[in-house]
């Protein structure tokens, strides 16, 4: 396919269009943060309310993963057939609308519909948000750009934290589904505001918007590409979701640390995420992407490795910037690394499924931490992910080509 000569996105200057594009696309993804929070702040009221079980509210947080990744695949292909800003608007939308309606589930059967719907809408927002902001922002900046984004799932955790903090003793976990309506009020700013990118415009106008999946494996080439995208994208949600769901498990039941001291390593790790994504981004603009992906895997395999033999609070407070920073800081480039290896007609499709497959196998991480603990303890069982950031690496140096100076088509 050639390149749109008349869609090279100016390199000297940033325009409004793309400032908000960036802001749009941050918000957006920062509902995945805030909805994962919020779930998890409120889950002991729920648990109360609906008189359930451990188990019961844990399928809650599968079921709205499950969501999202089937809302994932199918909002990141219609973004490709219907438009990029249009389908992301559904998507805010539909999360919104189900968060809220949450709040008026008379039992748990109910709520676990609304969940899933909600995650419907969630799945999608990070691969369309990412690909809008590729295709709208210079190739020098579009890494940094990208992590811009990714640090909106950082700022959705504070959004979720303060909604909790000032909704929850007044109004109850009611109360904090409700505030989830008024990301809508955000989606009809972006439907108003936002107008497609130029280069999807134009593959719309040559009738080319099509349904793409085979793209993704269109040749032997691709196929190795995008391998070695899932095994990346797997490894860093797998990591994620494993560290933070069973890290403040680990720090209560092993080294008996209260909740504040567990919150105090929650905010320090998560300083650090913000910090390496946005720096990550940088290196990845000015190095290229595999020497900065590979230099950050091969450093989060080396610290995860260390932190889970340390014991001292101070210790695991200072490392845990450090964690967080190498752990999550690769976060800051998926974007622009998956859309640099498809072509418009596929590219949001690409970001989506890549993305959200890895989230799918990812699920499973607390799991089978969980059950290596079961005749090991958690910090052992913990440690054992410094292998999956290996393979990741392996991934990039056998399997993903650099793409830091390759054009948008």
């Amino acid at each position: 396919m050639k390149a749109y000569e008349t869609t090279e996105v100016p390199e000297k200057k940033i325009t409004g269009y793309q400032w908000k594009t960036l802001w749009s696309s941050t918000v957006g993804y920062a509902m995945d943060g805030l909805d994962m929070m919020i779930l998890a702040y409120t889950l002991p009221l729920i648990i109360a309310f609906f008189g359930i079980n451990q188990a019961q509210a844990g399928s809650l947080s599968t079921i709205t993963l499950l969501g999202a990744v089937i809302g994932g695949i199918v909002f990141g292909v219609m973004a490709d057939k219907y438009g990029r800003v249009r389908v992301f608007t559904w998507t805010i939308l539909i999360f919104s609308v189900f968060t809220g309606l949450c709040a008026f589930a008379p039992n748990l059967e109910t709520f676990a519909v609304f969940r899933f719907l909600a995650g419907l809408g969630l799945g999608g927002e990070f691969g369309i948000g990412m690909t809008l902001v590729s295709e709208t922002w210079p190739k020098k900046y579009r890494s940094r750009a990208t992590s811009v984004v990714a640090v909106g799932f950082q700022l959705g955790i504070v959004l979720a934290t303060l909604t909790v903090l000032f909704v929850a003793p007044k109004f109850g976990w009611h109360g904090v589904f409700l505030a989830g309506v008024l990301p809508a009020i955000f989606a009809f700013w972006s439907r108003r505001n936002l107008k497609e990118p130029e280069i999807w415009t134009k593959l719309k106008e040559e009738n080319k918007n099509k349904i793409a999946i085979g793209q993704l494996f269109a040749s032997k080439e691709t196929t190795k590409i995008t391998i070695g995208l899932i095994i990346a994208t797997s490894v860093q949600n797998f990591g994620f979701y494993g560290i933070m769901t069973w890290m403040p498990t680990m720090l209560a039941s092993e080294l008996g640390y209260d909740f504040n001291k567990t919150t105090l390593w929650t905010v320090t790790t998560i300083i650090g995420m913000i910090i390496g994504i946005l720096i990550f981004g940088y290196l990845a603009d000015k190095i290229g992407r595999r020497p900065s992906y590979i230099t950050f895997l091969i450093a989060a395999a080396i610290i995860v490795w260390i932190y889970f033999q340390v014991t001292s609070m101070a210790a695991l407070l200072l490392l845990g910037g450090v964690l967080g920073f190498f752990v999550n800081g690769m976060m800051g480039g998926y974007g622009a690394l998956l859309a640099e290896h498809y072509n418009t007609e596929v590219r949001s499709t690409a970001e989506n499924i890549i993305f959200n497959v890895g989230r799918a196998i990812a699920g499973f991480a607390p799991f089978i931490i969980g059950y290596i603990s079961l005749n090991h303890s958690l910090s052992y069982a913990l440690s054992l992910l410094s292998g999956v950031y290996i393979l990741s690496a392996l991934a990039f140096i056998f399997l993903i080509p650099e793409s830091k100076d390759k054009e948008i088509v």
